[in-house]
């Protein structure tokens, strides 16, 4: 099937010093962008998405909710594969690693973007900025609240802090020893996996936020690399700075 440009991504907006505040946004543009695909971007938050999480697609009436999903609908709809030459088992590895990313390593830089007090006040905070003056207050306890739950009921918020950051840096440590000296993670060019693994990388080594996390990316110079690699290849304009 041939692209008609009527694809749509709703998502977030840039923020955090990233050029979307969503790593999931990011992984949904950047295989949008890997698949040769054109498409528009328009604003969405989770309580307007079908699902109640961004992002959401609009390709010509349907409606694919989950990054994941979209993945597939655009691998199913336009005939692309986005892991092409790659045999069974690298498959395999990349969805591994993709399943690490995105229910581990990812959940702990939202436990230090959302549970860490002052992050959270500099950063997710403002998300209650457009709220009425009178409920910004309580909307902000609000998310607060909420998210502490979902980390709870993940698992990592169920730790120390020092605890999630040793946690979370073995996840680091894990795709710094995969990447190696790759210029991608699974091979010489792109394939599906790096669209996470640079959306939650670009997330953690932010200087908008800074933690443990962080500062354990940081003494990886391979992610480093990787991340300014994959954000001038895909956010050309974006003023990226690490430190």
């Amino acid at each position: 099937m041939t692209p008609t440009g009527d694809i749509v991504l709703y998502g977030s907006n840039p923020g955090f010093a990233l050029p979307e505040s969503s790593p999931f946004v990011i992984k949904a543009e950047v295989q949008l962008q890997m698949a040769g695909l054109p498409y528009r971007k328009a604003p969405g938050t989770p309580p307007q998405a079908p699902k109640g999480k961004i992002p959401w697609l609009d390709d010509r009436g349907e409606t694919v909710c989950d990054s994941t999903f979209i993945r597939a609908h655009l691998e199913q709809a336009y005939g692309v594969d986005l892991d092409e030459g790659l045999d069974a088992r690298q498959r395999a590895e990349s969805w591994a690693i993709e399943r690490m990313l995105e229910d581990h390593l990812y959940w702990a830089m939202v436990w230090f973007r959302w549970a860490d007090p002052d992050n959270f006040a500099k950063g997710p905070a403002r998300f209650a900025d457009s709220a009425p003056e009178p409920v910004r207050a309580k909307l902000r306890e609000e998310l607060y609240a909420r998210k502490l739950a979902d980390l709870h009921s993940h698992g990592l918020g169920r730790h120390a802090p020092a605890q999630v950051a040793e946690l979370g840096a073995r996840s680091l440590h894990a795709l710094s020893v995969l990447l190696g000296d790759k210029p991608f993670v699974m091979r010489e060019r792109p394939s599906a996996v790096d669209a996470f693994a640079f959306a939650v990388l670009a997330a953690i080594l932010t200087p908008f936020i800074d933690s443990p996390l962080r500062q354990a990316a940081l003494r990886l110079p391979n992610l480093v690399a990787y991340t300014a690699r994959m954000m001038g290849r895909h956010y050309p304009a974006h003023d990226w700075r690490h430190d």
